[in-house]
């Protein structure tokens, strides 16, 4: 699959849960239940020590959905990702030292920034979309309608402060590709084993979208 299906099956989706587990046992119950409700897009944070198998679970059941990793960092992120399968990486910020290693990796990438000047830097360097981190604290729905006119080809996926009640207002948005949040699978959520739950706000934000 190519970065641009990869592009394609994330504009279709619109909404990019992004999954912290603490328990790799139970990645393929959590995918499931977003697949279940409509969300075929897994973003897998790093967060945990657990991030890294899940992400290698989740692509070894060859479940029918993208699984990629979030909160990319370091170099050596970049290289397990690769080692685990990971369709696509997510960083929360983009120093000049990942760029080149980010470029070179083999699926899709959405490095993070936090302002013009930032996102315009990565779209030189090739990069089309964005993630826009921590959206809420930086502007928000806002920030990126002002963005849409001087920075009309880059397109942007709002992360951060994301929830049921405003990703409408971001996808409302000409240069919003797809929002990303934490509330499809809460810690309550996989702490209980409450897969119904998370199906059906999975279903709900899909109904939104």
């Amino acid at each position: 699959m190519t970065n641009a299906n990869h592009f394609d099956r994330i504009r279709k989706c619109r909404v990019v849960p992004v999954l912290t587990i603490h328990d790799a046992d139970q990645s393929l119950d959590i995918a499931k239940a977003l697949i279940a409700g409509g969300v075929d897009i897994l973003e897998v944070t790093l967060r945990t020590p657990a991030g890294l198998e899940a992400i290698r679970r989740i692509k070894a059941a060859g479940l029918d959905c993208l699984c990629g990793a979030g909160t990319v960092t370091t170099l050596e992120d970049i290289q397990a990702c690769k080692d685990a399968g990971a369709d696509f990486l997510v960083t929360p910020a983009t120093p000049a030292g990942l760029i080149d290693a980010l470029k070179a990796y083999p699926g899709l990438v959405l490095p993070g920034c936090a302002t013009p000047t930032e996102a315009l830097s990565l779209y030189q360097h090739g990069f089309e979309v964005v993630k826009f981190f921590p959206a809420e604290p930086a502007g928000g729905a806002p920030m990126l309608k002002a963005l849409s006119a001087p920075l009309p080809k880059i397109k942007f996926m709002p992360t951060g402060g994301i929830s049921l009640k405003n990703m409408g207002t971001y996808l409302s948005l000409p240069n919003v590709l797809a929002v990303g949040g934490s509330w499809l699978c809460t810690d309550k959520d996989a702490e209980s084993s409450d897969w119904d739950a998370i199906t059906a706000k999975s279903i709900e934000a899909r109904k939104t979208v």
